[in-house]
């Protein structure tokens, strides 16, 4: 027995096929569009289209884009001598939020994950190394997360580069701001260790 008009019902589908949206969410979400104002909705069911019509990647750097080259890589005051490995187009948005960094990007789509049948072929690493090779790069910064899939694909990384004698270095990682040693594992410890700097 259907409980929902059938419209109503695809719509919930839809949404329940979004990441971290289970179904209860995935109603309310639907119910809250169907309350919308007719231009509501509208703008809501344009805004997916146009951003399916016109975001593509970068030809350069393969993050996410509506120009010819994405505004890093068209920016000239950036350091286009140091490239920084993110895994996703969100993790740029992570990374320029510190206002720190000042190179370029470059986005795999993805990390290696034998376990979810995902290997080299199916993240944009052939791209990563034609860049290097065309010269002009000095530093690649691998800065995948710090999980096992990240780390064999920063590994990976780093032996498919050292022939192009450019300099690989990895983000330092330990503990994080405002948490206690107490719950800290082996590992992050290890590492916190390792990154120690001079104060």
């Amino acid at each position: 027995m259907r409980y929902f008009p059938a419209a109503l019902e695809r719509l919930t589908e839809q949404f329940a096929r979004l990441p971290g949206i289970g179904s209860k969410t995935a109603q309310r979400l639907a119910f809250y569009i169907l309350g919308l104002p007719d231009d509501q909705a509208a703008a809501f069911a344009e805004a997916i289209t146009e951003a399916k019509r016109t975001v593509r990647t970068c030809p350069v750097c393969q993050n996410l884009t509506d120009q010819d080259l994405c505004s890093i890589c068209a920016d000239e005051e950036r350091n286009h001598g140091q490239i920084c490995v993110v895994a996703e187009p969100k993790d740029v948005i992570a990374m320029e939020r510190a206002r720190e960094y000042r190179g370029v990007y470059h986005v795999l789509h993805g990390v290696i994950s034998p376990l979810n049948h995902i290997g080299p072929d199916d993240i944009r690493v052939k791209e990563l190394l034609s860049r290097v090779a065309e010269g002009g790069v000095r530093e690649v910064i691998m800065a995948t997360n710090p999980d096992t899939e990240g780390e064999a694909t920063a590994m990976y990384l780093s032996r498919l580069l050292r022939p192009l004698e450019v300099r690989v270095t990895r983000l330092a990682y330990g503990i994080p701001m405002g948490s206690q040693l107490e719950y800290a594992d082996e590992i992050t410890l290890l590492r916190a260790f390792q990154g120690r700097q001079e104060i």
